[in-house]
Protein backbone atom coordinates (compact mmCIF):
# COMPACT_ATOMS: atom_id res chain seq x y z
CA UNK A 1 0.00 0.00 0.00
CA UNK A 2 1.74 3.37 -0.85
CA UNK A 3 2.43 5.85 1.93
CA UNK A 4 1.85 9.62 1.25
CA UNK A 5 3.96 11.95 3.20
CA UNK A 6 2.41 16.07 3.30
CA UNK A 7 5.81 18.00 3.56
CA UNK A 8 6.26 22.05 4.60
CA UNK A 9 8.15 24.05 3.43
CA UNK A 10 11.73 23.23 4.56
CA UNK A 11 10.63 20.37 6.66
CA UNK A 12 13.07 17.79 6.57
CA UNK A 13 12.90 13.91 6.52
CA UNK A 14 15.10 10.90 5.94
CA UNK A 15 14.50 8.40 3.30
CA UNK A 16 16.25 4.80 3.37
CA UNK A 17 19.85 6.74 4.93
CA UNK A 18 19.39 10.06 2.50
CA UNK A 19 18.37 13.40 4.45
CA UNK A 20 16.11 15.23 1.93
CA UNK A 21 14.34 18.66 2.87
CA UNK A 22 11.40 19.85 1.14
CA UNK A 23 11.86 22.93 -0.73
CA UNK A 24 10.16 26.48 -0.26
CA UNK A 25 6.30 25.09 -0.94
CA UNK A 26 4.24 22.60 0.77
CA UNK A 27 4.44 19.13 -1.14
CA UNK A 28 3.16 15.69 -1.27
CA UNK A 29 4.90 12.17 -2.32
CA UNK A 30 3.82 8.81 -2.50
CA UNK A 31 5.71 6.14 -1.69
CA UNK A 32 4.78 3.19 -3.99
CA UNK A 33 7.41 0.49 -1.93
CA UNK A 34 8.47 -0.38 1.01
CA UNK A 35 11.08 2.41 2.40
CA UNK A 36 12.31 3.56 5.68
CA UNK A 37 10.99 7.00 6.28
CA UNK A 38 11.41 9.19 9.20
CA UNK A 39 10.21 12.64 9.50
CA UNK A 40 12.35 15.21 11.32
CA UNK A 41 10.10 15.52 14.16
CA UNK A 42 10.42 11.70 15.17
CA UNK A 43 14.21 11.89 14.63
CA UNK A 44 16.29 11.55 17.42
CA UNK A 45 19.94 13.04 17.56
CA UNK A 46 22.56 10.99 19.78
CA UNK A 47 23.03 14.44 21.69
CA UNK A 48 19.45 14.75 22.93
CA UNK A 49 19.26 11.17 24.08
CA UNK A 50 19.27 11.94 27.89
CA UNK A 51 16.01 9.76 29.53
CA UNK A 52 15.40 6.07 30.11
CA UNK A 53 13.02 5.97 26.57
CA UNK A 54 14.90 8.14 24.62
CA UNK A 55 17.97 5.13 25.71
CA UNK A 56 15.19 2.67 23.77
CA UNK A 57 14.10 4.27 21.29
CA UNK A 58 18.02 5.75 19.97
CA UNK A 59 18.67 1.92 19.04
CA UNK A 60 15.75 1.34 17.56
CA UNK A 61 15.37 3.98 15.69
CA UNK A 62 18.91 3.08 13.98
CA UNK A 63 17.93 -0.01 13.45
CA UNK A 64 14.81 1.05 11.75
CA UNK A 65 17.14 3.20 9.47
CA UNK A 66 20.09 0.80 8.66
CA UNK A 67 20.21 -1.33 5.98
CA UNK A 68 21.96 -4.26 7.78
CA UNK A 69 21.04 -6.04 11.21
CA UNK A 70 23.36 -5.10 13.85
CA UNK A 71 23.76 -6.87 16.98
CA UNK A 72 25.13 -4.29 19.13
CA UNK A 73 21.92 -2.15 18.24
CA UNK A 74 19.98 -4.85 19.25
CA UNK A 75 21.87 -5.61 22.29
CA UNK A 76 21.72 -1.79 23.85
CA UNK A 77 17.96 -1.77 22.95
CA UNK A 78 17.56 -5.29 24.87
CA UNK A 79 19.75 -3.47 28.02
CA UNK A 80 18.11 -0.33 28.06
CA UNK A 81 14.59 -2.02 27.77
CA UNK A 82 15.57 -4.50 30.68
CA UNK A 83 16.41 -1.36 32.98
CA UNK A 84 13.35 0.15 31.94
CA UNK A 85 11.09 -2.50 32.94
CA UNK A 86 13.05 -3.50 36.07
CA UNK A 87 11.82 0.32 37.43
CA UNK A 88 8.38 0.57 36.32
CA UNK A 89 5.22 -1.18 37.88
CA UNK A 90 2.37 -0.29 35.96
CA UNK A 91 0.93 -2.70 34.37
CA UNK A 92 -0.05 -1.03 31.06
CA UNK A 93 3.25 0.38 30.83
CA UNK A 94 5.08 -2.80 31.33
CA UNK A 95 2.53 -4.10 28.76
CA UNK A 96 3.63 -1.46 26.06
CA UNK A 97 7.26 -2.17 26.57
CA UNK A 98 6.51 -5.90 25.69
CA UNK A 99 4.59 -4.99 22.07
CA UNK A 100 7.35 -2.98 21.85
CA UNK A 101 10.24 -5.88 22.33
CA UNK A 102 8.19 -7.97 20.66
CA UNK A 103 7.49 -5.55 17.18
CA UNK A 104 11.69 -5.03 17.36
CA UNK A 105 12.32 -8.87 17.94
CA UNK A 106 9.80 -9.43 14.53
CA UNK A 107 11.86 -6.35 12.58
CA UNK A 108 8.41 -3.87 12.80
CA UNK A 109 10.99 -1.01 14.14
CA UNK A 110 8.34 1.70 12.96
CA UNK A 111 5.77 -0.04 14.43
CA UNK A 112 7.87 -0.27 18.22
CA UNK A 113 8.79 3.69 17.66
CA UNK A 114 5.30 4.15 17.56
CA UNK A 115 4.56 2.54 20.93
CA UNK A 116 8.35 4.11 22.16
CA UNK A 117 6.59 7.33 21.31
CA UNK A 118 3.56 6.43 23.92
CA UNK A 119 6.40 5.75 26.25
CA UNK A 120 7.56 8.77 25.99
CA UNK A 121 4.65 10.16 27.00
CA UNK A 122 4.12 8.07 29.86
CA UNK A 123 7.56 9.46 31.23
CA UNK A 124 7.30 12.96 30.42
CA UNK A 125 4.10 12.91 32.93
CA UNK A 126 5.95 11.39 35.51
CA UNK A 127 9.07 13.43 35.00
CA UNK A 128 6.74 16.98 35.13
Amino acid sequence: MPLKISLKPGEKFVLNGAVIENGDRRANLVLQNKASVLREKDILHAADVDTPVKRIYFPIMMMYLSDKNDDKLYDEFVLRMNEFMGVVSDPGTLGLCVNVSRDVMAGEHYKALLGCRKLMTYEAERLS
